[in-house]
């Protein structure tokens, strides 16, 4: 006999455990709005209990921001390694007494006559709001080409990568340098694997600028930056998914910059464009690809940050980078022989996209993106946080989460009030 799934009423059900989700009941909590937070994991920690185990945060420790819980460690400016971040992340639900629910993988949602109904296994939940907090990494993106690679061919994503000795002995094939790929392309590198290295379209920066971590002045121009005239803008709505700066936090944190990834004897291509068994084929732009990874912070927050020092009236140190040259490309090819190249494993270093699927209202653009206004979507009741430039350039990190859930927050709580008032009437 088929048993009904049991119903479980709440005012506001919030989907996903991680930052974004715990910010949000942190906030909840503060409006007295009942809520209940479900994650389909097993344990607390968020997206980062995906990250391979030598990752450390690119951005330094002092923009660990969650509302309620700052980072007050001893080492601001150090780069937190990925267990203590998972730390951090699980011992805020605890600080913040976050109503968690693990194990809960919501499958289907949709509108109900009093708002939504959220499928997850033998419960459905009926919650007058719903907070989307699924995050901007849910689903790995691997390319058609995965399919024509030879079985005999080791493949994972990156999200699936943990350490060297997981790949199978021999070179390896690292496909994409956003800052997955370039990280875990310099791990292999001084783990003693001969690399072979598909470049991306995605910039480089220095680790400092003018004085300071350039993760300083981001978040200065994030927090202060309107005050002053200088705000970071989204150029267009597929800059939304363009890669983060190539930058590192381990040892100290430092730059990573291709050429010197050639000569260190990593072999660079361009994109890697089809695969047929052991031969892969790459675009014939490796030079073009280093020259766009080097020019674009000049292009883009180096001006920024430069808007924001005189708006600001800063009495910061000049550039004293040195600069870039042009030295030629580093040899290359657009063809590639695994089985001759020794390499017996692939990382696919090539991002995510969104994963909403789920999610059966007609709220999504043609990104798979909700359509919202700073979070606030189209449908009522139904709200989005954490995502890649929800709000600001901070929507999807530590620094800037709080203020986008917050706003949310007061969105439902007025929602609650009003209802209140006309109940009364």
């Amino acid at each position: 006999m088929r048993t009904e799934p049991e119903t479980e009423r709440i005012d506001t059900l919030v989907i996903g455990g991680g930052q974004a989700g715990l910010s949000t009941s942190y906030w909840l909590s503060k409006a007295g709005v009942e809520h209940l937070v479900v994650d389909r994991r097993d344990r607390l920690g968020g997206g980062w209990q995906d990250r391979w185990e030598a990752f450390c945060l690119v951005l330094p420790n002092f923009t660990l921001l969650l509302p309620g819980m700052p980072y007050d460690g001893d080492d601001p400016d150090g780069f937190m390694p990925r267990d203590e971040v998972i730390g951090y992340v699980s011992r805020y639900a605890s600080v913040i007494d976050a109503p968690v629910q693990l194990g809960t993988s919501v499958t289907r949602l949709t509108a109900a006559p009093q708002g939504f109904l959220a499928e997850a296994g033998d419960t459905t939940f009926q919650a007058r709001n719903v907070v989307l907090a699924t995050g901007p990494y849910p689903r790995p993106r691997i390319p058609a080409a995965a399919q024509t690679i030879d079985g005999h061919i080791q493949q994972l994503h990156s999200n699936d990568y943990r350490r060297p000795d997981q790949l199978a002995d021999g070179a390896v094939l690292v496909v994409g340098t956003g800052q997955s790929g370039a990280q875990i392309a310099d791990e292999l590198r001084r783990a003693g694997r001969q690399v072979h290295l598909a470049v991306s379209r995605c910039a480089t920066a220095p680790r400092r600028y003018r004085g300071r971590d350039l993760g300083w002045w981001l978040l200065q121009v994030f927090q202060r930056g309107a005050e002053v005239g200088v705000e970071m803008k989204l150029p267009s709505p597929a800059a939304r998914f363009a890669g983060n700066p190539i930058l590192t936090g381990q040892d100290g944190g430092h730059d990573l910059d291709l050429r010197q990834f050639a000569r260190d004897g990593m072999r660079l291509y361009g994109r890697l464009e089809s695969a047929d068994g052991t031969t892969v084929r790459f675009s014939d732009d490796l030079a073009e690809r280093l020259v766009f990874a080097e020019t674009q912070f000049d292009k883009t927050q180096r001006r920024l940050i430069d808007a924001y020092i005189t708006a600001a009236g800063i009495d910061a140190p000049p550039d004293d980078r040195l600069p870039v040259g042009e030295s030629p490309a580093p040899e290359t090819t657009t063809r590639l022989d695994l089985t001759a190249a020794g390499i017996n494993s692939v990382v696919w270093a090539t991002g995510y996209q969104l994963g909403f699927g789920w999610v059966e209202l007609p709220v999504f653009d043609e990104w798979g993106y909700p359509r919202h206004t700073r979070g606030i979507t189209e449908h009522p009741g139904l709200y989005a946080v954490g995502l890649p430039w929800l709000h600001t350039a901070g929507s999807s990190v530590f620094g800037g989460i709080g203020t986008d859930t917050e706003h949310v927050v007061e969105h439902i709580a007025g929602r609650r009030d009003r209802a209140e008032t006309a109940g009364r009437a």
